[in-house]
């Protein structure tokens, strides 16, 4: 039961926080139409953006909701990678820090799933 708490805490955290990183980028989006952004591992600066999107606000619903959580958690935590050792590989280690700390905590979520108390769950109890 305390292990299902702290998951429960962990992804509306994580996935709290990231989904602030998230949501601006979607509604820039939305309100300019631009899809201006980098191209940190040359997949061109569209489809970069794209999957940034979906890894920082799909994914983080997805992970509050405790829904596919493993899954889920995959593209948020490779998407810190790219931040932490490819944008930001230059930059002193207080710069890829928080990157890093999303990371681990999208990492974890990944080998411990969504918890008790999450849509997995209840999901799984109705069949």
């Amino acid at each position: 039961m305390k292990e299902s708490i702290g998951i429960l805490v962990a992804r509306i955290g994580f996935g709290g926080m990231m989904l602030t990183h998230g949501w601006p980028k979607l509604e820039r989006v939305i309100s300019s139409g631009k899809l201006q952004f980098g191209d940190p591992i040359g997949l061109g600066p569209e489809i970069s953006l794209i999957l940034t999107i979906f890894a920082e606000f799909v994914c983080s619903i997805l992970i509050i909701l405790g829904l596919k959580t493993k899954l889920a958690a995959i593209p948020p935590a490779f998407t810190m990678l790219v931040a932490a050792f490819v944008v930001h590989l230059d930059d002193p280690f207080s710069k890829k820090e928080f990157a890093l700390l999303y990371f681990f905590g999208f990492f974890i979520l990944i080998f411990v799933g969504s918890g008790q108390y999450s849509m997995d769950n209840y999901l799984g109890r109705r069949r």
